[in-house]
């Protein structure tokens, strides 16, 4: 299961009922962080989230709505007597933007690592999630992510009977590892069927609609999409400082078609945005606004 939590929906300033833009996601014990906007430490106190558990930080940008909030959260986990490393992935030039930003939070009990982003999309493992960053279209270098929870088949044991496999190697086989005994070697495929369906959540901020984002989200759980703007007349605007509006990021919910779409990171100008949506579900059934403190509980389908 993967709980997800949408911590702040604001864009550009924080607002007394909404805080700046940041997820949290939680799986098997570990917590990943997308973007840390000013307020995020609160947000996450009023949610009852623990600070300790974030092992991973992934950023869109550098723009301050969405890593201002860092150097105060670095503090308050090192407070909290953590130790083990923490791993930070962004843009190229997140080491250096981290750094200047340590000049008020210089002293840690904990390692960072740095994962830099350099290509057009890049994958990778860690903490049991797989990550898919990929470059978006905004007025800086900005990246959406995909987290997915990946699912192996199901564990058959006839063919392992069959195969003569010693019961003692199906643990290990079951989770994805080969056994050598005796010259004798069980992969297993021997023992597995096809992989499942697993989980997926595709988060994306900052950008002009692209092949990639679509691409990207295709057949997610949930897509997370900023919309900046939901006043039709303001489209120019949109394109001219690089975001969405309400439509655009439903049109991608469709052509991705994924299973829900939560809109995110609104204008501060925007006000009475649920008028706006009966339109917008006319594009795709399945869009609603997102919100701070917004919860999702996404678990494994069966086959």
């Amino acid at each position: 299961m993967l709980d997800v939590c949408l911590l702040g929906t604001a864009g550009m300033m924080p607002l007394p009922y909404r805080w700046l833009t940041a997820l949290l996601t939680r799986y098997n014990g570990s917590s990943l962080l997308i973007d840390c906007g000013e307020g995020t430490q609160i947000a996450m106190k009023e949610q009852g989230l623990s600070f300790k558990p974030v092992d991973v930080i992934c950023f869109t940008h550098y723009h301050a709505d969405h890593i201002s909030g860092l150097p105060g959260l670095l503090l308050t986990m090192g407070n909290a007597e953590r130790t083990k490393p923490l791993t930070l992935i962004g843009p190229k030039g997140l080491e250096r933007v981290v750094g200047a930003l340590r000049t008020i939070a210089p002293e840690l009990p904990f390692e960072i690592c740095y994962r830099e982003l350099s290509s057009p999309s890049e994958d990778i493992e860690i903490e049991g999630y797989h990550i898919h960053a990929f470059r978006v279209s905004h007025n800086v270098v900005c990246y959406g992510y995909s987290l997915q929870i990946k699912r192996i088949g199901k564990f058959d044991v006839e063919r392992a009977h069959l195969q003569q496999i010693p019961q003692r190697f199906w643990n290990r086989l079951q989770h994805g590892q080969t056994v050598e005994e005796d010259g004798k070697q069980y992969t297993p495929d021997m023992v597995l069927g096809p992989p499942r369906k697993g989980i997926k959540v595709t988060y994306c901020t900052d950008s002009r609609p692209t092949e990639a984002i679509a691409e990207a989200a295709k057949g997610s759980d949930l897509f997370i999409c900023e919309g900046m703007y939901a006043e039709q007349e303001k489209i120019a605007k949109a394109k001219q400082y690089k975001h969405m509006t309400f439509y655009e990021a439903a049109k991608l919910a469709a052509d991705a078609s994924v299973k829900e779409l939560w809109l995110t990171h609104f204008s501060p100008s925007l006000v009475r945005a649920e008028s706006y949506m009966p339109e917008v579900r006319k594009i795709f059934g399945e869009a609603s606004l997102g919100f701070d403190g917004r919860t999702a509980e996404l678990d494994f389908k069966e086959d």
